[in-house]
């Protein structure tokens, strides 16, 4: 794979792999990083790659990277649950009310059960209808109706404020 063809597969695929990984680990900053590091394992491994497979390649990379953050954050966890009174714990103090609102949001966000996070954040941040997710998902209409109106029910219980 030339440079060349790096860019343009770069160009076509990173924010496909970002959103991806963004509906998947509901982190925007987490699918901004792994989204670099797919891109940096496909160049590392640009002499084995079939350009004709390179799409699938890339999803099964972002999957793979994805499953190890998310072991090892559990690793990391486990330590910390275990080794709780050698940490220093301090509640962050945020300086304005919107600040709040919205890491309580993104939490809540992140929190939410994954299809009804892929299905909201297809809507919200994509901007695709029912049926655009409905065709991407191989779903039923009705089945992303229901993702989202689940969504917004959790999102409304657990954020307490109109969305």
């Amino acid at each position: 794979m030339t440079l060349l063809e790096f860019k343009q597969i770069f160009d076509l695929y990173y924010h496909p792999i970002k959103n991806f990984l963004y509906y998947k680990c509901g982190d925007i900053d987490q699918a901004e990083d792994l989204t670099q590091d797919v891109f940096m394992k496909l160049w590392d491994k640009r002499e084995e790659i079939n350009i004709e497979t390179v799409k699938s390649y890339l999803y099964t990379i972002a999957s793979n990277m994805l499953l190890n953050k998310i072991r090892h954050d559990k690793v990391v966890m486990n330590f910390a649950d275990r080794n709780r009174d050698h940490f220093n714990e301090q509640s962050p103090q945020y300086a304005l009310e919107e600040k709040e609102f919205k890491k309580q949001l993104e939490d809540t966000i992140g929190a939410m059960p994954e299809k009804q996070r892929e299905v909201f954040l297809m809507n919200r941040i994509d901007e695709l209808t029912y049926k655009e997710i409905a065709d991407r998902l191989e779903l039923s209409v009705k089945a992303v109706e229901k993702r989202m109106h689940g969504a917004l029910g959790y999102l409304r219980e657990k954020v307490q404020h109109k969305i």
